[in-house]
């Protein structure tokens, strides 16, 4: 009998080693590197042994063409009947695309995927595999969300080989894994949801899907620093990974692209969690500018890009006299470090100090800002609350600032105006080079070089 072998995969980068030690020598992380088994090579090649490195072989072409000869012809996508869903998809379901969707517990991913899939099955062929709940409790859901049962397969199977067996059978054309970690392959001497069960199994699934044209949808867990859990080589294999966001006490959940073969990644779609599922939100702006009736200082709203849209949120800003040696600094929804270094850009070139002052920072509605055009609005919303002077309730603003205090352009910036201006705010502070020549009706854009510009703007 032939002696089973081992490997040691880092889960964050998914480098492997002979023999174990404390430190990856890829990305230099401490204690990531796992045990995995590897099965002796049978006669022939094996389901597990053939998901390897060469895993997608028997699916690509082994001639060799000219780039330029390749047809262009643009492939049809399936629409997963929520525009928001097709939105961050960058157009819908390609056939032959294995996605990820990721989540912490009872963000709605079972709950979105099942809503897809029951709305699809009215007119395609889909196969639902369930390897964490039984089908009455899916059965269950589905009768509480009132959704059209009739058409959707079921399957209750964490035994890879079985599903693949199953789906060459049924043929379907959309195939949905709830979830990968409960997956397992009988050649993998290890138990599910360990970094060999999972990386072999998404490879076998994601093979299937190229050599059938089969859309695979994916559900994984998420670690509790929010990243997807398992080897890192998981998000390799995918031609899409996408995360659903949405804090425990809020309704509404954010749907984001973190990788994309065949689209954007910075589009975000936004859903509300109602009593029958998940409804995509038309308008997210609407939501995210449910303003008190007095206007209060250290509240401003911004006007940031994602994807193909603009979106207004609002910043809050809360600063209060620290009793501690070294004054806090916390930022919900924005990179701490930037305020940082925004708080001395504001010291340096603003003439105000915030050395003394405990500073809070969040933006409402649970938005993940990630673009450097929030700079201007959180350093006016900082102003506003150290001197305890509310804004005015029709002002946005929006820019980067540099560290010479230059404020620079941002992308799309007369789309950003414009957007203001339908939601009914007359006046917007913005960099220079964004100004456009005729401001929309109604909307007085103030147009800025420098920060202390844009304070004496205020």
């Amino acid at each position: 009998m032939a002696k089973a072998k081992s490997a040691f995969v880092c889960t964050e980068c998914g480098a492997e080693y002979r023999k174990w030690q404390g430190q990856c020598s890829s990305c230099q992380e401490w204690n990531t590197l796992s045990e995995v088994r590897l099965s002796a090579p049978r006669p022939g090649g094996s389901i597990a042994g053939g998901a390897g490195r060469s895993g997608y072989a028997g699916s690509l072409s082994k001639e060799v063409v000219d780039l330029g000869s390749v047809d262009l012809t643009e492939v049809p996508r399936l629409s997963s009947t929520f525009d928001e869903f097709d939105r961050v998809l960058g157009g819908g379901l390609v056939p032959g695309s294995a996605v990820l969707l990721g989540g912490h517990p009872g963000a709605g991913k079972s709950t979105l995927l099942l809503q897809t899939a029951c709305k699809l099955a009215q007119a395609r062929r889909v196969l639902y595999v369930t390897g964490e709940e039984s089908l009455s409790q899916v059965a269950m859901r589905a009768h509480r969300l009132q959704l059209p049962t009739q058409g959707l397969k079921m399957l209750a199977e964490t035994s890879v080989e079985t599903v693949l067996a199953v789906a060459e059978r049924e043929r379907p054309e959309i195939l949905v894994i709830d979830s990968i970690q409960t997956m397992h392959l009988e050649d993998i001497a290890s138990a599910p949801g360990g970094v060999a069960q999972v990386r072999e199994s998404a490879a076998v699934l994601t093979r299937f899907a190229k050599q059938s044209n089969t859309v695979l949808l994916l559900v994984g867990h998420v670690t509790k620093d929010g990243t997807l859990a398992g080897p890192k080589v998981l998000e390799h294999m995918i031609d899409a990974s996408l995360l659903l966001e949405g804090s425990a006490d809020s309704r509404f959940r954010t749907l984001r692209g973190q990788k994309n073969r065949f689209g954007a990644v910075n589009e975000l779609g936004v859903f509300a969690m109602l009593e029958h599922g998940l409804k995509e939100v038309k308008n997210p702006s609407a939501i995210f500018l449910s303003r008190a009736e007095e206007q209060a200082p250290g509240s401003l709203v911004m006007v940031v890009w994602e994807g193909t849209r603009p979106l207004l949120v609002e910043v809050q800003a809360l600063l209060d006299e620290s009793a501690l040696g070294n004054p806090r600094r916390v930022a919900v929804g924005l990179d701490q470090n930037r305020l940082a270094m925004l708080l001395a850009v504001l010291h340096r070139h603003g003439g105000l100090f915030t050395g003394d002052q405990d500073v809070f920072l969040n933006v409402v509605g649970g938005v993940k800002v990630l673009e450097t055009s929030a700079d201007l609005a959180v350093l006016l919303a900082v102003v506003s609350s150290l001197q305890n002077r509310p804004l005015p309730r029709e002002l946005v603003a929006f820019g980067e600032v540099g560290l010479s205090g230059e404020i620079r352009p941002v992308p799309s910036g007369q789309e950003r105006i414009v957007e203001a201006a339908k939601h009914g705010f007359t006046r917007a502070i913005v960099p220079r080079a964004n100004a456009p020549k005729r401001a929309p009706d109604g909307m007085e854009v103030v147009a800025v070089d420098k920060l202390a510009d844009a304070l004496e703007a205020l």
